[in-house]
């Protein structure tokens, strides 16, 4: 049965809040000026309201989350923190002698009760609702920007991954027949990736001698497992417990595994919106969805600044037609005409290169026509070539990689005259001077990561992700209207 928190119970100790929490406080502040029961409905769905014995109070757990990524801490230090810091007990609105939640219970309120919510959403638009209501945002500009966050999980080795794969079938087997104990293959001891391969060659070929075992279900789908994972030794497909997170470039040279948010930052430092995605989502693509989100919070956006990854056609388009002005520096290799093939490849702005369906990155590009373009404005294509040996053990190479050819490529035409007017705005002193505010977004991406942890994620999964980074923002837009209001 949900109970609604309201006001803090009467004490006759709670007078000591009055002398020991100053009134500029940011917790008092944050308790006594922010309404969080405006998201108390998203949560009251996720409640009986009549039976059971009494829960804690939804808003309270909402609170102390955002006291967790407001002070950066883990469950148990927030929990243990909130038994002795009275500035915290004053916020989650206990008494002085009352007693602190269980830091299991903050595990299980995000996976039962958050999820299948609005509530990432909703936090954010409170802080940008009382920013508004504050009078903080005085244009309709947004700075558009991403910022990676790694997996706290590590990838495993594709080793790890065989040697986990070949014990499932060992498993299976012996689940049918035990006395197959004695007629296994000697297991692999010496650590060395060309063995496990050789043992897990023999291993199959034994089990699939045996036409009455692989005739069990079980048996068969971890058989087929090990082959697949045999066939795609030499592709180094790689696999976490965060089965979301995925491997995303910086440059050619660099990645990480995780995921990225993708950000709309106000002049006045105030992020707007956000989206979460896996590491390798192109960041352009997002555009559009952090100036609807942006504009539902009541912001009317008038212009967008961003680097190049948000030059791309439809974006352009899309600004011409809502007559907002695009402040992206156009690229060449954004700005191309699709062929046939194109939505099994996307670009990575960071790279210059593109990566193909399978997630593997171009190893090198070439141009031709490009002095004929200088000269008469006519069309290049520019071509990206991808390592064969990967293409012959894709799991995708069919209608992509013809058997038996050397080399696999993907070309894209650039443009010459679709973005004359792009081109001509780029050398305005207006595109300039709104140019010149992209670098707060960059350090707001700093002072995220640095000082709120938000460059390793806390949880898993996508929506373990998408939760950190609205009680993030939450926190970090608040500290930031504090500071504009002069507290």
């Amino acid at each position: 049965m949900i109970n609604f928190q309201t006001e803090i119970s009467l004490s006759k100790y709670s007078g000591l809040y009055d002398l020991i929490i100053p009134k500029n406080h940011i917790l008092r502040r944050l308790s006594e000026e922010i309404d969080f029961s405006k998201i108390e409905d998203e949560l009251i769905k996720k409640y009986c309201l009549d039976n059971g014995r009494n829960a804690i109070p939804p808003m309270r757990l909402i609170k102390y989350l955002v006291l967790k990524e407001m002070y950066t801490l883990s469950d148990v230090d927030l929990v243990e923190r909130s038994m002795y810091d009275m500035s915290f007990k004053f916020f989650l609105g206990l008494t002085p002698e009352d007693e602190v939640i269980h830091p299991s219970s903050l595990t299980k309120f995000r996976k039962l009760r958050l999820k299948d919510t609005n509530i990432p959403t909703e936090l954010v638009n409170l802080s940008v609702g009382y920013a508004i209501k504050k009078s903080l945002i005085k244009t309709g500009t947004i700075i558009v920007d991403s910022t990676h966050t790694k997996s706290q999980f590590n990838l495993k080795s594709q080793r790890e991954i065989l040697i986990e794969s070949c014990k499932n079938l060992r498993k299976a087997v012996y689940h049918i027949d035990e006395s197959y104990k004695d007629r296994m293959p000697a297991k692999v001891t010496s650590g060395i990736y060309e063995d496990q391969i050789e043992y897990a060659i023999k291993l199959t070929r034994l089990i699939r001698s045996d036409e009455e075992i692989i005739k069990n279900p079980t048996v068969m789908e971890a058989l087929n497992y090990v082959e697949e994972v045999l066939a795609d030794n030499q592709e180094h497909i790689e696999r976490s417990k965060d089965s979301d997170a995925r491997v995303g470039h910086k440059t050619a040279d660099t990645s990480f595994f995780g995921y990225k948010t993708h950000l709309a930052l106000t002049p006045e430092r105030i992020l707007t919106a956000f989206t979460i995605t896996s590491g390798e989502k192109p960041d352009g693509k997002e555009l559009e969805g952090l100036i609807a989100m942006t504009e539902n919070v009541g912001v009317k956006v008038d212009s967008v600044v961003g680097d190049s990854a948000y030059s791309e056609k439809d974006n352009l388009e899309m600004a011409k037609e809502r007559k907002i002005k695009l402040v992206s520096r156009l690229s060449e290799s954004v700005t191309h005409s699709p062929n046939k093939n194109s939505p099994n490849f996307t670009f990575n702005k960071d790279a210059g290169m593109y990566v193909c369906k399978a997630g593997h990155m171009s190893i090198k590009k070439t141009i031709t026509g490009k002095k004929k373009r200088e000269k008469t404005g006519s069309a290049a294509v520019r071509t990206y070539f991808f390592d064969v040996e990967k293409c012959r053990l894709c799991p995708h190479r069919e209608g992509c990689y013809k058997e038996g050819s050397k080399t696999k490529s993907f070309s894209v035409t650039l443009m010459s005259t679709i973005h004359s007017e792009q081109k001509t705005y780029q050398e305005t002193e207006e595109f300039k001077t709104l140019a010149k505010e992209r670098y707060k977004i960059e350090a707001k991406n700093s002072e995220l990561k640095h000082g709120h942890g938000y460059d390793v994620a806390s949880g898993r999964g996508l929506f373990g992700m998408e939760l950190q980074g609205a009680f993030t923002i939450f926190a970090a837009n608040m500290k930031r209207i504090f500071a504009l209001l002069g507290d």
